[in-house]
């Protein structure tokens, strides 16, 4: 192992911890219908746990409205159950073939706890960036202690560990914010 490889590895393991922190701020719902609010929802599908994305298409003709449309129209019944058994929040509709989830607003309580949420997610991603630098500076006074690295190399190295570890909190810091105010404008 060499300086370059950990400190390639340090910013793939970084930019999962941000993807993973972003993915999750999506599914909670600010107010405004969104498709990635029941996306990973999972329907009973002849016998099969799937996700309701590969059975329907989803949209948002409305900014409080979304209308599941599915492929098979038989499903249907089945969708509005998975979604009932989700408690995501919303009641859904039958209306034909489709079903329609009406988004209520958020109530002042239901906003507070939803930044509460994001903010525990937030530091969770934050504390998995943390890890993967403690790890990575493990790994360089691993290599430095083998004599395999200079200590000047490794110097470097544990700057530049730091370097992306402040820039990835800063991502998720970023993050927060905005879905902070998605919450509070809408």
């Amino acid at each position: 192992m060499t300086v370059q490889t950990v400190s390639k590895d340090v910013e793939e393991k970084m930019k999962k911890a941000v993807a993973t922190v972003t993915r999750e701020f999506t599914e909670i719902r600010g107010g405004r219908a969104t498709p990635s609010l029941v996306e990973h929802v999972t329907v009973d599908y002849y016998g099969a746990a799937t996700p309701l994305k590969q059975l329907a298409a989803i949209t948002a003709p409305e900014s409080n409205m979304l209308v599941i449309q599915p492929w098979d129209a038989k499903v249907a019944p089945e969708i509005e159950k998975a979604i009932l058994k989700a408690s995501i929040g919303v009641t859904p509709i039958m209306d034909g073939k489709v079903v329609r989830l009406p988004i209520p607003p958020l109530t002042g309580d239901r906003r507070e706890e939803l930044i509460k949420v994001i903010h525990k997610m937030a530091e969770e991603g934050r504390v998995n960036v943390r890890t993967v630098r403690r790890d990575a500076n493990e790994a360089i006074k691993k290599l430095k202690a083998d004599k395999q690295v200079s200590e000047d190399d490794a110097f470097k190295a544990q700057d530049l560990t730091q370097k992306l570890t402040d820039k990835y909190v800063e991502q998720i810091n970023a993050l927060v914010k905005s879905k902070e105010h998605e919450l509070h404008s809408v």
